[in-house]
């Protein structure tokens, strides 16, 4: 397997630290908020990641961390008259909602940040005894960048090009010895939560509650670092330098990060008020097509948002449903238990090519926009050999279980509910057609047809059974 190095700017073969085991951490939400589609993407993308490790054989050691203190944590809860904590726990609460209505899988460890404190404080006083980290009065404790002979690897960014307050979410500080300088450790201002600390009372600057976290559960050097590319300047810079900085040790093998979710060809964001939530997309497309219209395209791509491209990846989706329905359908009924089993060759083969396909283009780089591709390829010839009525029992559920298979590694979920899918009323239509025409009741069999396609529905008779489409 390959994956694109942030780092070296190359496809590189990926060999994990120990054989059969990945560590690998993600970036997750800072909880002031329901979450947008553009965080969607690499909560999405990396648990598909995790997943096709999974799938691979590996034992995958997975960190998400939950961002819990900050200073939009702070503003918002003290405009809605709240604690910080209670802020946090209902947006942790919605936050699974989402997750889970995506299908993303509970990470291995799901920190916050708010319960990692002692280790935070620990990796600052490590930070501060070597010399790296210095303290500002009234201010806070900083890292000094021009300590670090490597700082800007990752970005590729030199200290001669950042500006003041460069390393940090939009601040700016007198008194840094450097201009990309950043707080490890904020003294406490009136009105905010804190902790006690050797410096003085406060809380932790953005970048070391990745680092701690990432040290206390996956240890000091870690496989693969995930999360949007707009976070490879500022935080994940600054990771690296902390984290290597305290631990004396490579930080991470491999980062990967994925690309912007843009609306009319800017980056969707809070900042830039074009952002659009789950919870309000969810209203109109069901969960499984969100993933689906996100794992359509290369995640170092950039992806357009639209409720016309939401509605073609339901069009793309409902096809492969509504293949395993009627291929489930044909099974359960025994349709083809007499075929001929003349189409077995043909249907196994492109069973055999599209799964050698799929894992080969999930290898290139988690290429999941052709895997996807790999996907119709078998709905096409499971859709032949079905209306050929020639394949056989066991080849047909071959290519179910494939099909299950290869969905399931994407976390992709099939349409079966009345909103969205093939709704069990036409099911029961189709079912009942089928028993009269079996009875030779032919008017009623078409009474029943015309009422199955008056409901936005056609019925296809095979010699395996009828097949089901939506109009």
């Amino acid at each position: 397997m390959k994956l694109f190095s942030t780092l070296t700017r190359y496809k590189e073969d990926f060999v994990p630290m120990q054989e059969g085991h990945v560590k690998m951490y993600a970036c997750g939400p800072t909880v002031y908020n329901y979450f947008h589609l553009g965080n969607a993407r690499p909560f999405v993308t990396f648990d598909t990641l995790r997943r096709y490790l999974e799938y691979k054989g590996y034992e995958v050691e997975f960190c998400q961390n939950f961002t819990d203190i900050d200073d939009k944590m702070i503003n918002r809860a003290n405009e809605e008259g709240i604690t910080v904590k209670e802020l946090a726990d209902r947006y942790i609460k919605e936050y699974y909602v989402d997750a889970d209505g995506l299908n993303c899988k509970r990470p291995t460890y799901q920190p916050r940040a708010t319960e990692t404190m002692d280790a935070i404080i620990e990796m600052i006083q490590s930070l501060y005894d070597k010399g790296y980290a210095y303290v500002i009065e009234g201010d806070g404790v900083y890292y000094d960048v021009s300590k670090k002979e490597d700082y800007g690897k990752l970005s590729h960014y030199n200290l001669d090009e950042l500006n003041p307050g460069g390393g940090e979410r939009g601040a700016s500080y007198d008194g840094k010895r450097n201009p990309g300088d950043f707080a490890l450790w904020k003294f406490k201002k009136e009105g905010e939560p804190f902790w006690e600390s050797p410096w003085g009372d406060g809380r932790p600057g953005w970048h070391i509650e990745c680092s701690a976290m990432n040290k206390k559960y996956l240890g000091g050097t870690i496989d693969i670092h995930a999360g949007g590319q707009d976070l490879i300047f500022p935080h994940h810079e600054n990771e690296i330098a902390q984290s290597e900085a305290a631990n004396g040790c490579p930080f991470c093998n491999y980062w990967v990060h994925n690309a912007f979710v843009n609306v009319d060809n800017e980056k969707m964001s809070k900042s830039l008020g074009n952002f659009f939530t789950i919870r309000d997309i969810v209203a109109k497309f069901p969960y499984p097509v969100i993933r689906f219209f996100i794992l359509s395209g290369h995640y170092r791509m950039p992806i357009n948002f639209s409720d016309e491209l939401l509605r073609a990846a339901q069009t793309g989706l409902q096809r492969i449903s509504t293949s395993a329905a009627n291929l489930k359908f044909a099974l359960d009924k025994h349709a083809a238990s007499n075929a001929s089993g003349k189409a077995d060759a043909e249907l196994r083969e492109a069973i055999s090519k599209s799964g050698e396909d799929f894992v080969a283009h999930m290898d290139d780089d988690m290429n999941t926009a052709d895997a996807i591709t790999d996907i119709f390829n078998l709905v096409k010839a499971a859709n032949t050999a079905l209306a050929s009525g020639e394949a056989s029992e066991s080849a047909l559920q071959e290519a179910y279980d494939k099909l299950m298979e290869l969905t399931d590694v994407l976390g992709i979920e099939l349409l079966n509910s009345e909103e969205e899918g093939i709704p069990s009323e036409i099911t029961e239509l189709v079912e009942q057609r089928a028993a009269a025409k079996k009875e030779k009741n032919w008017a009623e069999a078409d009474r029943i047809r015309d009422l199955i396609t008056s409901k936005g529905y056609t019925v296809k008779d095979t010699p395996n059974g009828p097949q089901v489409e939506k109009l």
